[in-house]
């Protein structure tokens, strides 16, 4: 693969951050490649669009990028399955839904691209997280309890590859990202949310620091933002 640009795989690519994602990677020289449920109006790079969860569908897909690109220098997990409801209207698929989506995808794309990248030097391997990594709050027990878990996972990962050369790392987003769904959720002002361009500028910081300094976590937060 010798001559080939390198190669970033965003997990979770839709409108917003991961797009985002995927154009600030293109826009450094990578070639770009997402993974999502549904193809966004707006596309930077490839898009494959699949259940992140599949654990046929996404090692096929992921093995026949590497076949086309060569290893990838960057990965990034960013799908997220919110659900918020208060405990006694809880049921065990919501715990199942949050888990599947996030953690078990996490794992498959790991299982995919963890040893490729390995093999050609090292990489980096990014994982999104939110407020709820470290705070379950009330209504958010399904959400948080699978977040929780995918930064346990993360920590495991960065302790078994680091020292082969891959830089695994956990991105705290606390706060709301601003896109077009958000506001309409939130009726936030903008002012106060977190741009999907400055989230994927310090990913791109993140995937390029040297080995003498590599993090394994980063917290992001609006400076409005209390902590």
């Amino acid at each position: 693969m010798a001559g080939k640009t390198p190669l970033v795989i965003v997990a979770g690519a839709g409108a917003g951050l991961g797009q985002a994602l995927l154009a600030r990677f293109q826009s450094g020289g990578f070639t770009a490649v997402g993974l999502g449920r549904s193809k966004p109006e707006a596309v930077s790079g490839a898009f494959h669009a699949l259940d992140l969860a599949d654990d046929a569908a996404m090692p096929e897909t992921i093995a026949a990028i590497i076949a086309e690109h060569g290893a990838p220098s960057v990965v990034i997990h960013n799908a997220a399955e919110l659900v918020i409801r208060p405990f006694v209207d809880s049921h065990l698929s919501d715990y199942q839904r949050t888990w599947v989506s996030m953690v078990q995808s996490a794992i498959l794309l790991a299982q995919a691209t963890m040893q490729p990248m390995v093999r050609a030097g090292g990489g980096a391997f990014i994982v999104s997280g939110a407020t709820a990594s470290l705070l379950g709050g009330a209504r958010f027990s399904a959400f948080a309890s699978a977040k929780f878990a995918l930064r346990g996972l993360t920590q495991s990962l960065a302790r078994e590859f680091q020292h082969a050369g891959v830089h695994v790392s956990h991105v705290i987003l606390d706060g709301i990202i601003d896109t077009a769904r958000s506001r309409a959720l939130h009726s936030l002002d903008p002012a106060k949310m977190m741009r999907p361009e400055d989230i994927a500028e310090a990913y791109w910081q993140l995937a390029h620091q040297p080995k003498s300094t590599w993090a394994q976590e980063l917290d992001l937060r609006p400076a409005s933002e209390g902590f």
